[in-house]
């Protein structure tokens, strides 16, 4: 299973220099574009857009398919991960059975406080793979890029762009937000794995 891990993080990294590399394809042609507007060669210049336009879509996809596979990895990550841990409770529950046929209470003990803390770093990592998972599967696209994006296209071309914008949010700041707080959480349990 972990080759097969190995070979989705290959492919992940494969598709996001597809990505790059059409994104640089799409830029070299915006310039011949350019240059094609500035000479008033309007035919040579329609073909630079609809090149770079593919370029950009292409690029998309590529991003969009790197983050899909990026995702599985991460669920195969997770399940390597659990699958470890299930053999080593496993180990802990037979190890459980002899001491309880021993009923040496300080052995039991051990075996009690290590099994817990194999539980809780299964509920650790399964909360940073999940984390991980949420992040890389997330396709929305900020709002405040597009915007910007679309000012400094509407500039180049000389046009006015008459949208609604949202001001900036201050209201947010000084403010703890969900994740921060569950972030916060995690990292005081990581921090008590550590120490133990």
């Amino acid at each position: 299973m972990e080759k097969h891990l190995f070979n989705l993080k290959f492919a992940a990294k494969e598709l996001e220099r597809n990505s790059k590399k059409c994104d640089k394809e799409e830029k070299v042609e915006k310039l011949k574009l350019k240059k094609a507007i500035e000479k008033g060669n309007m035919e040579v210049a329609k073909i630079h857009a609809e090149n770079a336009i593919r370029q950009k879509n292409q690029s998309l996809n590529f991003l969009r398919m790197s983050a899909r596979v990026d995702a599985t990895a991460s669920r195969v990550q997770s399940a390597v991960t659990t699958k470890k841990v299930s053999k080593s409770m496993e180990g802990v529950v037979k190890g459980m059975a002899a001491a309880m046929k021993s009923m040496n209470l300080e052995k039991i003990s051990t075996l009690m406080d290590n099994f817990e803390k194999q539980f809780e770093d299964l509920d650790v990592q399964t909360s940073v793979m999940e984390g991980a998972m949420s992040q890389s599967t997330a396709t929305n696209i900020p709002q405040e890029g597009v915007d910007i994006l679309m000012r400094q296209a509407a500039d180049e071309a000389g046009l006015e762009l008459n949208m609604e914008l949202p001001g900036p949010a201050q209201q947010t700041i000084g403010k703890s937000t969900q994740a921060s707080t569950e972030q916060d959480e995690l990292s005081q349990r990581l921090a008590r794995l550590r120490q133990v």
